[in-house]
């Protein structure tokens, strides 16, 4: 065994460390050292803050999507049960018909916006189409929404369930 190095001798020698720096050799080296180690460490402190910020909205954003679209099914109920009730129901039907308004007005607080596709021509992205009709419409155009559709900031929870008119043949 021909080394250099003695033996027994754990001490760590700093020239040898692998990665590591080599040490300055003045007090303004070093104060320049640890100036960078600190400039580097809060970018690194602020690029982890801009991902979490990013994160949070994005997991928030989910989240209230989730909500919403759980609550969507009970408001086609209200519109539903408002339509078998007819225009003659009365008092039962105002109060049911003031629960629908007042859930409908949560969801616009929230951003979540129900389109109005009346008459809007048909788009995939946006629209299930249930059915085709002949009308007096341009083709290719909603004539009837079976189910309305909801969404925000150009994302949609769900779409419409939709009749778009045909071409005429």
């Amino acid at each position: 065994m021909s080394t250099a190095e003695p033996m027994g001798d754990d001490s760590p020698d700093p020239s040898r460390e692998s990665g590591s720096a080599p040490r300055p050799e003045t007090a303004s080296d070093e104060a320049a050292e640890l100036e960078g180690r600190l400039v580097r460490a809060l970018a690194d402190l602020d690029n982890v803050r801009k991902r979490y910020d990013r994160e949070l909205k994005r997991e928030r954003d989910s989240e209230r999507a989730r909500v919403v679209t759980e609550w969507l099914p009970v408001i086609d109920n209200l519109e539903l049960a408002l339509r078998h009730a007819g225009p003659s129901a009365g008092g039962l039907a105002d109060g049911v018909a003031a629960v629908h308004d007042q859930a409908v007005a949560v969801l616009d607080q929230l951003g979540i916006r129900r389109f109005e596709d009346l008459g809007c021509p048909f788009d995939p992205m946006r629209h299930e189409a249930v059915g085709t009709t002949h009308a007096d419409a341009p083709p290719d155009t909603v004539v009837a929404t079976v189910r309305p559709g909801y969404g925000s900031h150009g994302e949609v929870l769900r779409p419409a369930k939709v009749v778009v008119a045909r071409p005429a043949q």
